[in-house]
């Protein structure tokens, strides 16, 4: 999703004010108005909701762990942690995926069967706030590496730090600005008793569309030609010779 589209929280606040009938102020998020008190409250679940509602290319990151034979095999998750991509972790050294996340079965399976000198793959598990490896000790040099979701939803005034929460009537949330402009009216006018039909539907639009240009796809045809570029074809990329060399 692009995120040319932000705005400060000030002016997302006032945006949805106008449309429900209030007053515009000119430091809404400042104001001791009940209306707005509310709402920026109510900004703060937008911004945590939508983080969770969808894997947002903006919110991607990769972190990387080398590890050492002197190493417990817990590794602390990044400080802007939310969630692990599924299927992103890879073992780079050796080129192999990453096996896991563990249940709690498996890994006390593992540990029960002492299997630390029969593993091939490295495996991992994400329990109290860590990234752990099996085997304990870990090999020395593996390189792990995933993508995980942060959860640093908003740009600080400096236009600089990213955080998790508004402070500020000048930070801005990150989301798109009409896709939370559209929440925050769907939450305000349901806290407030009021029909939400049009404004759940102005939502779910919204959201609609940004999910579907959130993410590059495949050219979709229906005819027999294509112009998708294969990994490994032996009439495009393939050599005559040293296949395999």
């Amino acid at each position: 999703m692009s995120i040319t589209s932000i705005d400060t929280a000030n002016n997302i606040l006032n945006r949805v004010a106008a449309e429900v009938g209030l007053e515009v102020d000119l430091d809404p998020y400042g104001s001791n108005d009940k209306h707005f008190i509310q709402m920026t409250y109510l900004l703060q679940t937008c911004g945590e909701e939508l983080c969770l509602a969808y894997p947002w290319e903006f919110l991607t990151e990769e972190h990387q762990i080398t590890t050492s034979d002197v190493d417990s095999g817990d590794y602390a998750l990044p400080t802007d942690f939310q969630y692990m991509i599924p299927q992103t972790g890879w073992e780079r050294a050796n080129n192999v995926p990453l096996f896991g996340p563990l249940t709690p079965q498996d890994w006390t399976y593992l540990l029960g069967r002492d299997l630390v000198t029969q593993t091939i793959y490295a495996s991992f598990r994400l329990k109290e706030g860590q990234f752990s490896i099996f085997p304990q000790p870990p090999p020395d040099a593996l390189d792990i590496n995933f993508e995980y979701q942060r959860r640093t939803w908003v740009l600080d005034v400096d236009d600089t730090t990213e955080k998790d929460s508004i402070a500020t009537g000048a930070d801005k949330p990150y989301f798109d600005r009409t896709l939370i402009t559209r929440m925050l009216k769907l939450k305000f006018l349901g806290a407030k008793g009021f029909d939400t039909t049009e404004a759940q539907a102005d939502f779910n639009q919204t959201f609609g569309f940004l999910v579907g240009k959130d993410k590059s796809g495949d050219i979709v045809s229906a005819g027999g030609g294509s112009r998708a570029y294969p990994y490994l074809d032996t009439f495009r990329n393939t050599g005559d010779t040293g296949f395999g060399v």
